[in-house]
């Protein structure tokens, strides 16, 4: 250990003393990863890997920190924990600072990969940096293209013609889970509807064992629910529609059959087959669909509820002389259910408002209780329905799926709302997808020993739409098949496939396999996974379908590891106030000032609006750079700061006071314990499991050790911290120079550094060594309570008079009610106010509270 400290009682200085044990740790490799298998109890945090945009911000601060809180205290309680970095490397923001900025995405991508390396080792983080990955590295993304043909040869991953979401910003397709309310979750670009031949993964294979998967995992309740919706399992019934002017019948799935005898019309999405099929000599119906194409977006139920009679009718499966008129409909999706709908107006809000715009039939078939009025979406006893007249909604539904199985007209289906992953993306940096296309043998997956297919570095990013297009002698091949001339695939992967398994790559990232399998059962599943709500549906449910897919496709995936996160905690947003001039626009918070009068200037003193809290965003301006935290602060407060008064799932409010605050009680704590640890260096700690006559310390010492304990378990970080605030005013209170408390004092200063330590690491190793520690906090197990030293002899009571607080007593515990009433009334303040009389009524709750009525 690093013996060498800063002389006693001189001022506190965090970037002095952060630099010194950053140096330290990183010289003596303190966090490096046990060699598997662990000779301790494996424990792997994991934070989600940031995109290198360029500079951390206080969101990456704060969620680091919580990571990092875990890392240590696990560390300190004789687990071997893996704790590593990476980089999600791969993306458009890189793509278009090129063409912005004449910089290639790779050398734009590592250069922030260094400035957020730097940034992040200087908030004095405990990685494992010998782990790094970058999904940008050939050595991370070649075996992803061995998976892609893994997944191909198990048909997991196939190609289609299909109607895709189009970012017109982009140029490129977006998965419908990137598509938030009808625009691009990036751009923010209106998207498009187009059809073109795209790369999906079958990720709909598995929709009920991700549903059913969820229920054990240690997840928020939002989150589970937020996928379940997601996924969305329906039970109801496919349901056939014939006429001859069809080549084939309307197929819907409806999970209300019980109000089949209610149907007054069918309609289709713009995008099913079959109304491509009548477009074809419909002009007016080819009009309405090339209209929806160019102004709806996937799940765009919320729009204006339009249509076209096709003029063709269908027939009703059970009412002979019945009917309903096939209309072409822009509010049903293609993407559920089977892009085709009956409408019961009656029952349905949707169905309501189409059936009154088009003058449609309206026939209730559920009786509605106490007279509701219509549409009547609830169950109920069917009427108007023929067989099913007088039964509830339960038995039509079920008789209704037998008679149309016994008639041939339908059956019981289980659907998903969950559609296949849109994987290709039109766009040069990102992994290249291991196809070649040849006019003779078709599709062709590059050969193993071709592998990898690696990204051709002189492109011009000067010409629209992926690059790779125009790049001939990178996209022109010899066909390894027939050896004819062929085309490379230039469509890339989205960048979630390279996020779907990164945490599995951590345990073993130098194996030259993707997985080394013992490296899996040590670590996985992850034991703490810690990132944003927002990557509830995304990453978090492609994260979960992808171990299964590869454990499909022959790798050595073991069951403990399908699902890769054991325990998530979702971390709420660092908001801060908005600023903007009088001609509006946003200021950043050093550009605003306080006048005499305490309202908000600029620079010219020119009155500035002062909007809500709100997340920390670059557009709004209202970000603050942590680097400049650091600088002035120290990153020990700006850590603090983090976790001191907010849940970690709630949004934290940032505040200069705040920080202000947070500082000058490190300070504080610094400069009181500088000033004892010269008087304590050379005393004899007090072992802390044995009793001693001061047991109020040895209770307050102990209490601390079980509720930092308890909470940092349950990741209650704030309440943590004032635990260990509550032990420090305790302890400051004491005598140092007192030769009987000198020894628990030193003891309790002990353990007050190694809980406080997981919060403020630099501090604490500096006051540590100070002290006399034998070893780095690093290296020092966490302290254990012992529940023996929780009890206490005495109770505090409190005394009321006619229910009102006059007086505390303290008596030994056990002490009965007609003690409690002697000891009170012998109080001065009591006595005056009984003036010798006697009470009328005496309430008391034991050892807690005596109330004396008169």
């Amino acid at each position: 250990m690093n013996k060498k400290t800063t002389p006693p009682n001189t001022p506190y200085a965090p970037q002095a003393i952060e630099a010194k044990w950053q140096k330290h740790w990183h010289d003596s490799q303190a966090f490096a990863t046990p060699a598997h298998p662990a000779t301790k109890k494996p424990y792997y945090i994991l934070e989600m890997f940031p995109y290198p945009s360029g500079r951390i911000h206080m969101g990456h601060v704060r969620n680091y920190t919580f990571g990092d809180i875990v890392a240590r205290t696990k560390r300190a309680q004789n687990f071997d924990v893996l704790h590593p970095m990476g980089w999600d490397a791969f993306g458009l923001p890189a793509e278009n600072a090129a063409r912005q900025s004449n910089k290639h995405p790779e050398a734009w991508t590592r250069a922030n990969i260094d400035t957020m390396k730097r940034q992040l080792q200087a908030m004095g983080f405990a990685y494992d940096w010998s782990r790094e990955i970058a999904s940008c590295d050939v050595d991370y993304y070649k075996h992803e293209q061995k998976m892609f043909l893994a997944f191909y040869k198990h048909n997991i991953a196939y190609r289609k013609k299909a109607y895709v979401n189009w970012d017109p910003v982009e140029e490129s397709v977006l998965a419908n889970e990137q598509v938030i309310d009808g625009r691009g979750w990036r751009s923010g670009a209106v998207i498009e509807r187009k059809q073109l031949t795209q790369w999906f993964l079958n990720i709909s294979r598995y929709s009920q064992n991700l549903l059913d998967s969820l229920e054990p995992l240690d997840w928020p309740a939002k989150v589970a629910r937020m996928q379940r919706n997601w996924i969305g399992a329906s039970q109801g019934a496919n349901v056939l529609f014939t006429s001859d002017k069809l080549p084939e019948p309307v197929r819907v799935f409806t999970t209300r059959p019980d109000t089949l005898f209610g149907a007054s019309f069918c309609a289709l999405s713009p995008e099913h087959p079959l109304a491509t099929h009548l477009a074809h000599n419909n002009p007016a119906l080819r009009r309405f669909i090339d209209t929806y194409k160019a102004t709806h977006h996937a799940r765009s139920e919320e729009h204006d509820k339009q249509g076209i009679d096709t003029g063709i009718t269908v027939a009703h499966p059970f009412i002979t002389d019945l009917k309903l008129p096939l209309y072409v409909a822009n509010f049903v999706l293609m993407d559920y259910g089977t892009g085709a709908v009956f409408g019961c107006p009656a029952h349905d809000p949707r169905d309501f408002e189409f059936a009154q715009k088009y003058q449609l039939p309206i026939r209730p078939v559920i009786t509605a209780p106490n007279g509701e009025s219509l549409p009547y979406v609830g169950d109920g006893v069917v009427c108007n329905s023929d067989f099913l007249d007088g039964m509830d909604s339960a038995q039509a539904k079920a008789r209704v799926i037998a008679e149309l199985d016994k008639r041939g007209l339908g059956s019981a289906q289980r659907r998903y709302r969950l559609r296949d992953w849109g994987i290709s993306r039109q766009r040069y940096w990102g992994c290249p997808i291991p196809i070649i296309h040849c006019p003779t043998c078709g599709v062709v997956p590059v050969p193993e020993k071709d592998l990898p297919v690696t990204l051709p570095h002189d492109v011009d990013f000067s010409v629209s739409g992926n690059p790779l297009d125009h790049h001939p002698h990178w996209k022109h091949v010899t066909c390894p098949t027939c050896g004819g001339q062929a085309t490379r695939e230039t469509d890339t992967l989205d960048t979630f496939f390279e996020s779907s398994w990164y945490f599995a790559r951590f345990t073993a990232p130098q194996s030259p396999q993707a997985f080394d399998e013992e490296a899996l059962r040590t670590w996985m599943p992850v034991d703490c996974y810690i990132g944003g709500i927002e990557h509830a549906i995304l990453h978090l449910l492609y994260a979960r379908f992808f171990m299964r897919a590869l454990q499909d496709s022959g790798y050595g995936i073991p069951d403990g590891a399908i699902e890769p996160f054991k325990r998530l905690l979702t971390q709420g947003m660092v908001c801060h106030p908005t600023y903007q001039d009088v001609e509006g626009t946003w200021l950043e918070p050093q550009e605003v000032h306080s006048d005499k009068a305490g309202n908000a200037v600029d620079k010219d003193g020119r009155a500035v609006v002062v909007g809500r809290m709100e997340k920390m965003s670059k557009s709004k301006k209202n970000v603050i750079d942590p680097q400049a935290i650091i600088e002035q602060w120290g990153c020990d407060t700006a850590r603090l700061f983090m976790v001191s008064d907010t849940p970690p799932e709630r949004d934290l409010e940032w505040s200069d006071s705040g920080i202000k605050g947070v500082h000058r009680y490190l300070k504080r704590l610094y400069t009181t314990l500088d000033d004892l640890c010269v008087g304590l260096k050379g005393v004899r700690a007090h072992d802390i499991g044995k009793s001693h006559g001061d047991t109020a310390t040895l209770r307050a010492i102990h209490q601390a050790i079980r509720d930092v304990t308890e909470d940092l378990a349950h990741h209650r970080f704030n309440r943590a911290v004032a635990a260990v605030r509550i032990l420090s005013n305790h302890l400051f209170g004491l005598d140092g120079g007192d030769e009987d408390v000198a020894p628990l004092l030193k003891s309790g200063l002990q353990v007050l550094l190694v809980l406080q330590n997981p919060f403020t690491p630099h501090l604490c190793e500096e006051l540590w060594a100070r002290l006399g520690g034998e070893a780095d906090l690093t290296r020092t197990p966490w302290p254990v309570c012992e529940s023996g030293f929780l009890q206490q002899d005495d109770a505090q009571i409190a005394v009321q008079v006619n229910g009102k607080l006059r007086g505390t007593l303290t008596l030994p515990k056990g002490s009965g009610e007609q003690a409690a009433v002697d000891a009170a009334r012998a109080l001065p303040r009591i006595q005056a106010l009984l003036a010798e009389q006697s009470p009328k009524k005496v309430i008391y709750v034991p050892e807690r509270l005596l109330n004396l009525v008169v």
